[in-house]
């Protein structure tokens, strides 16, 4: 095991929102069924990266998704710079907002800089969801939990 492999996600879209329905993360496979999210998911709810899910294989070869099997405890926040507002839609300086937290993250693309983030377990997740309220209220972004864990909903 230990292959990389692409597992699909299927799910509605969202009105107003992007017109996919699918979304393809990385993993790495632990058995014939199971792998390892390895990137972090900027359309998919309810998976963050390290979580296992499990998958089935088409007959085109295609690893779809069929549910999660184990959670990494990590959550996955998204965040969209105003493009009108202080950070003047910098996904880097979101990057740099959030940086003391050590959050890992990627960029969409140029044309739609919002930030998707690994918030991994043990983060201190009252002082992460202060500063998204706090960078909400003053016009610096929007955001979502794409996936959040008990610790954070409790912080």
């Amino acid at each position: 095991m230990g292959e990389k492999i692409k597992i699909w996600f299927r799910f509605v879209p969202r009105e107003g929102w992007f017109p996919q329905d699918t979304e393809g993360l990385w993993a790495t496979k632990l058995s014939e069924d199971t792998a390892r999210v390895e990137n972090i998911p900027f359309l998919q709810d309810g998976v963050a990266e390290g979580d296992v899910v499990r998958y089935q294989t088409d007959s085109d070869g295609l690893h779809w998704a069929a549910g999660q099997v184990g959670s990494a405890g990590n959550c996955t926040i998204r965040v969209v710079p105003v493009p009108t507002g202080p950070l003047g839609g910098s996904p880097q300086a979101v990057h740099e907002r959030l940086s003391p937290f050590g959050l890992g993250g990627e960029v969409f693309s140029s044309d739609f800089p919002m930030v998707a983030f690994t918030v991994p377990a043990g983060t201190d997740f009252a002082g992460v969801k202060a500063l998204l309220a706090q960078g909400q209220t003053q016009g610096w972004w929007h955001y979502e939990v794409g996936c959040g864990t008990r610790e954070l909903w409790d912080a």
